[in-house]
C-alpha cells in the first residue's frame, strides 16, 4: 500500500495510489496520514479496503498535482550519521561504533517536488539520498527482535545539509541540517509488506541529470531493525515519527573538487520500490 498527501501547501489531504498509478482520496476514511492512522489497527483497516470505491482525484502525481510529505504531523524528525562506511570515509571521519543520532527540525519537511531554498548565508549547501523509516507502533527500550513491528512503512528523504553551518558553527550537527526546505519527503510511504527486501533497496541521486550517488541499504553499517530498537533507548518512539537512515557516497562534500547548491540546478532521486523525486533549488526567501 502507497500513502500519501496531496493538495495546496498546509491544506494536504490524505490518499493512496491505486494499481494504475491514480490518487484516490482517503478524507472519507482518515483526517491525514498520521497518528494512530498508522498504528497497526489504522493500516489494517486502510489495507481492508478496495481502492476503487474510493473517489478518484484528478490529476497526476507529481505532474499536475501536488504532494505534500507523505507523513503529516511528525514528532521527531531523527537522522542517523555516517550510517555507509565509505560515506564515512568521503567525510573523512571514522567509522562510527554507535549509530550517530542527530535531529531536523520538523519546520524542514517539505512535499518531494517543493523547492529547497539555499539558507542566506549559506556557501555549502549540499544532498544527500536517505531511507526514510516512518514509525507506527509506539515504543520504548524497544527489542530489536521485535523493531520491525513498530514500523509502519519507508519513504525516500533527501537530507538537504549546509556543511558550513553543521560542521564550523560551532555546536552540533543541527544548524546545519533543519534549515527551511531541507527535509523533502515522500512521494509516498510504502508500508512493510510492500518491499521485498529492505536490505536491498537500491538509492541514487542526480544534479541537473549527472549521477552524483549511487548505493543501497546492502551496505548499511546499522541496519533498521538495530536502528529502532537504538534509538528507542533514548526516547519513546510515537506514531509518525521518522527516522532518516543514513546517505551513501557521493555527497557534494565528498566531491574533488567540492561541489555545492547555489541555486537554479535540479535535484531528483529515488529508492527502488519508493518512488523518486525532483525540486528545484532556489535562493531563500
Amino acid at each position: 500500500m502507497k500513502l500519501l498527501r496531496y493538495g495546496a501547501l498546509g491544506a494536504e489531504k490524505p490518499g493512496l495510489l491505486d494499481a494504475a498509478g491514480r490518487v484516490r482520496d482517503l478524507s472519507g476514511v482518515v483526517s491525514d496520514i498520521a497518528g494512530d492512522t498508522l498504528r497497526p489497527s489504522g493500516l489494517n483497516a486502510l489495507h481492508a479496503l478496495d481502492p476503487e470505491t474510493l473517489p478518484l482525484v484528478e490529476g497526476r502525481p507529481q505532474a499536475d498535482l501536488r504532494l505534500g510529505a507523505c507523513v503529516g504531523g511528525i514528532g521527531k524528525f531523527i537522522c542517523i550519521g555516517l550510517n555507509y562506511a565509505d560515506h564515512a570515509e568521503e567525510a573523512g571521519m571514522p567509522i562510527p561504533e554507535e549509530p550517530i543520532i542527530f535531529n531536523k527540525w520538523t519546520s524542514s519537511v517539505v512535499g518531494p517536488n517543493d523547492d529547497i531554498q539555499v539558507p542566506r548565508g549559506s556557501v555549502k549547501t549540499d544532498w544527500e539520498v536517505e531511507l526514510g523509516v516512518v514509525i507506527g507502533e509506539p515504543g520504548s527500550y524497544i527489542d530489536e527482535a521485535d523493531a520491525m513491528n513498530h514500523v509502519a512503512g519507508f519513504c525516500v528523504i533527501n537530507d538537504v545539509s549546509e556543511r558550513d553551518f553543521q560542521l564550523n558553527r560551532a555546536g552540533t550537527w543541527d544548524k546545519g541540517k533543519g534549515c527551511d526546505t531541507f527535509g523533502p519527503t515522500g512521494p509516498w510511504l510504502v508500508t512493510v509488506d510492500e518491499i521485498a527486501d529492505m536490505n536491498a533497496m537500491d538509492m541514487w541521486l542526480d544534479v541537473d541529470g549527472k549521477r552524483m550517488q549511487t548505493g543501497s541499504t546492502a551496505t548499511l553499517i546499522f541496519k533498521i531493525p538495530h536502528l529502532v530498537s537504538y534509538c528507542s533507548q533514548f526516547m519513546s518512539l510515537q506514531a509518525g515519527d521518522v527516522i532518516s537512515t543514513g546517505t551513501p557516497p557521493g555527497v557534494g562534500m565528498g566531491q574533488s573538487p567540492q561541489t555545492y547548491l547555489h541555486g537554479g540546478e535540479i535535484v531528483t532521486l529515488g529508492i527502488s520500490g519508493l518512488g523518486a523525486q525532483k525540486s528545484k533549488v532556489v535562493p531563500a526567501l
